[in-house]
């Protein structure tokens, strides 16, 4: 795995289904270089919305009714950049891995061999914070924070925390 050509990621759901994708973002970097972030707008199924995840990104019905639905989003991901991209880095990775394998699995997808890397286990290796939450991580460490739970500013805070972690983590080796 090349640790340092990735895609950051982020998924954000609408209800308590993993599956229920209503915005997924990515962030491209390649040689250490942040290239490119992206975010689409997702039609979940059904378009159902429970209360507390409307409060925790704001995304409701009526922004993703016209939507495009996750396959047509994934095959623009697939055809675009899993070509040369196969490793995901997420912020809490089993989260973000289980929503692709759960919105595949109810789509009907299948999915290439994708190898993860988790940007919250390699801070709860390296860093002694009160919280290793991906906001207050980018707020400890002077990394540029967009909007916390929106999933493309998400993306890129996690591609630029992932990799300060690589920095740091060669720096305390010598």
């Amino acid at each position: 795995m090349n640790k340092r050509s990735f895609i950051a990621i982020d998924f954000e759901t609408a209800t308590g289904k993993r599956s229920s994708i209503c915005e997924v973002g990515i962030c491209v970097v390649r040689d250490g270089e942040v290239l490119e972030t992206k975010s689409w707008l997702v039609q979940p199924e059904d378009n159902i919305y429970a209360y507390w995840n409307t409060q925790v990104h704001g995304i409701r019905p009526e922004d993703t009714s016209s939507a495009p639905f996750f396959p047509e989003v994934w095959r623009e991901i697939e055809r675009d950049y899993l070509g040369e991209y196969n490793t995901f880095v997420a912020h809490n990775a089993p989260f973000d891995r289980s929503c692709l394998e759960q919105a595949a699995q109810l789509y009907g997808i299948t999915l290439g061999a994708l190898q993860w890397d988790c940007s919250l286990k390699i801070a709860r290796q390296l860093y002694d914070f009160e919280s290793n939450s991906l906001a207050f991580l980018c707020d400890q460490l002077a990394i540029e924070r967009g909007t916390h739970h929106r999933a493309g500013d998400d993306a890129e805070m996690c591609a630029r925390l992932y990799l300060r972690e690589q920095a740091d983590a060669r720096n305390s080796r010598g």
